[in-house]
C-alpha cells in the first residue's frame, strides 16, 4: 500500500476500504446462508438421496447383491432338499452364505464366466449340427 500524504487521499483510502469491507461482508453472509441451508436435515437427506440416485454403479450393485442372494438361497435349497438332518442344514447355511458373498462381490467375473459358457455351448451345438 502506498503512503498517504493528504487528507483527501486518506478519505479515498477509507472509502475504498469501506467498500471492500462491505463486499466481503456480503459474500460472508451469502456463504453463511448457503451453509445454513445445506445443514438442514431435510437438505442433508435430499442431497444424500441425490448422490445415491446419481451413482452410476447403483443398479449394478443392486443386481449383483440380488443375484448373490438368489443364488445362495437356491444353492442352499438344492443342497438341503427335504432333508431334516441338522448337519446338512448347517452346511447348507454356510454354503448359502459363501455363495451369496462370492456372487455379490464378483458379479463381473460371474457374468464373464456365464457368457463364456453360453458361447461354448453355442459353438458345440453348431459343430454338432454341421457334422452329420
Amino acid at each position: 500500500m502506498q503512503k498517504i500524504s493528504s487528507v483527501a487521499e486518506l478519505k479515498d483510502a477509507i472509502q475504498l476500504l469501506e467498500v471492500e469491507q462491505k463486499v466481503k461482508g456480503d459474500l460472508l453472509k451469502e456463504q453463511l446462508f448457503i451453509t445454513f441451508e445445506s445443514l438442514k436435515p431435510a437438505n442433508i437427506i435430499k442431497s444424500t438421496l441425490d448422490d445415491i440416485a446419481s451413482s452410476p454403479y447403483l443398479l449394478d450393485n443392486i443386481l449383483g447383491t440380488a443375484a448373490g442372494l438368489f443364488t445362495g438361497f437356491i444353492s442352499k435349497k438344492i443342497f438341503i432338499g427335504a432333508s431334516g438332518n441338522k448337519i446338512r442344514k448347517l452346511i447348507g447355511h454356510i454354503l448359502q452364505f459363501g455363495i451369496t458373498n462370492f456372487v455379490a462381490l464378483h458379479p463381473g467375473k460371474i457374468k464373464t464366466l456365464g457368457w463364456s459358457l453360453i458361447q461354448l455351448i453355442i459353438r458345440k451345438k453348431r459343430m454338432h449340427s454341421v457334422k452329420p
